[in-house]
């Protein structure tokens, strides 16, 4: 579990005790207003527990009556400043499907819930539960793949990224509909990204050209990111299966629509862990659900990204940039800003072949202990030529309360302490099939 979510959770639990005794006021005792059965449950189960259940990521479940009034008065905050459910993209542009922020009606029920005295009402009106596979968000996974060995994270120190190889076993191309990746041991595992090793270069045609932006009068860094090691890894869009970290929904693609595992392939488990004065014991696993058939057309992912940057100590809204042109018609389905503790912003912008501009997604306070994809709710098509550049900013201050170090000179590196600047995205190419891409 992160951090952030612990600390919410020890935050929570105090807002819990402290007014948890109001309720008996005569303004709380009210027998009139919204009830948990008839009102407050129906927007938990639509916008809330797919966290907060046992199990997930959330500090605590918000499925009963009972679980969740202890923390009326807490989630009374909470909505009311928007802090949750968690959702930081700038609501005029673009719209989403993953998008589960409130609405202000719903703000206003939950809010007269707690006000009116957090009343349960009769247990009789209580929507039906909705449907979740113990364990899964995803579903029951058709395969299940976990790391060969269990890896013990030490109690302090610096752990390198540790990479672990999974032989698939496949024995033909298998098209990957949905995934989920599931962390051993969340108070140490900061994320997870699952790569595929194909057993043969892929030929895919390169439809998208990156190149980061330098501001003006900038010169490249004498000492630019460091190149990692020639060890036969994949690395880079094309091989990333799935990702995890908190706040990151499992992706399920579109019909039609799937990411492809080359026969042979083997899937490499990249793993950072991070310490916290207590040592751990993480055998992470991948669940895949597979398409009936193989698909139009085969997903992939781009990496929209600037390695070249050097944040000065002290600076406040430094920018870093990076552009990518499409040489095909591609569609854009998913956006997903990363940066680490110094990131302040992203924004997504598409320059159309016509000269014309949009602004696609902007998320002004980037939260790092909160990663999210961005499901854009009808992709975006893309001619040929089209061009989408990424902005961010960075606060390298003594201001920013997560800065490891403002009197730093910060560079691209893997680790928290250091920095990265990507806008990934997943599109699909619509001049591609992709049984042109399949050995089947």
């Amino acid at each position: 579990m992160s951090r952030n979510l612990i600390h919410a959770g020890v935050v929570l639990a105090a807002v819990a005790l402290m007014l948890g005794g109001a309720f008996s006021g005569s303004a709380l005792a009210q027998e009139s207003g919204p009830t948990f059965s008839k009102d407050v449950a129906p927007i938990f189960y639509e916008k809330c527990i797919s966290c907060h259940r046992e199990g997930e990521v959330a500090p605590m479940s918000l499925v009963t009556f009972r679980e969740a009034r202890p923390w009326a008065r807490a989630i009374h905050e909470k909505v009311t400043t928007r802090e949750m459910p968690p959702w930081h993209a700038d609501r005029r542009y673009g719209v989403f499907s993953n998008d589960l922020s409130l609405t202000q009606p719903e703000i206003d029920t939950i809010a007269a819930w707690v006000t009116s005295g957090a009343r349960e009402g009769n247990p009789a009106e209580l929507p039906p539960l909705p449907e979740f596979t113990e364990g899964w968000q995803i579903g029951t996974p058709d395969m299940v793949f976990e790391m060969p060995v269990e890896f013990e994270v030490p109690a302090t120190g610096t752990v390198d990224y540790q990479y672990f190889d999974v032989p698939t076993g496949f024995t033909q191309d298998m098209w990957m509909q949905a995934g989920e990746v599931r962390a051993g041991d969340r108070q140490h595992v900061h994320h997870i990204v699952i790569y595929v090793k194909e057993p043969e270069p892929n030929d895919r045609p390169q439809v998208v050209a990156v190149k980061p932006i330098l501001a003006e009068g900038q010169q490249p860094p004498r000492r630019a990111a460091r190149a990692a090691a020639d060890d036969g890894r994949p690395r880079g869009g094309d091989a990333m299966l799935v990702n995890w970290a908190v706040g990151e929904e499992p992706p399920v693609h579109a019909p039609g629509t799937a990411k492809r595992i080359p026969a042979g392939s083997t899937l490499i488990f990249n793993l950072h862990y991070t310490t916290d004065g207590e040592p751990g014991l993480d055998r992470s696993k991948l669940g895949l659900i597979f398409a009936d058939e193989p698909p139009a057309r085969e997903v992939r992912t781009g990496l929209i990204a600037n390695p070249l940057f050097e944040l000065p100590p002290g600076a406040a809204n430094y920018e870093v940039e990076a552009e990518a042109t499409f040489s095909e018609d591609v569609k854009v389905w998913t956006l997903h800003p990363h940066m680490h503790l110094r990131g302040k912003d992203m924004t997504y912008t598409v320059t159309y072949p016509d000269g014309s501009t949009e602004i696609v997604l902007s998320v002004p306070r980037f939260d790092f202990g909160w990663q999210t994809d961005y499901y854009l709710a009808e992709p975006l098509l893309l001619p040929k030529g089209s061009k989408m550049r990424v902005s961010a900013h960075f606060d390298n201050s003594a201001a920013n309360r997560a800065n490891p170090d403002p009197t730093a000179t910060v560079r691209w590196g893997d680790q928290t302490w250091e920095e990265m600047m990507i806008g990934f995205i997943t599109y699909t190419v619509e001049g591609e099939t992709a049984a042109r891409n399949s050995a089947q």
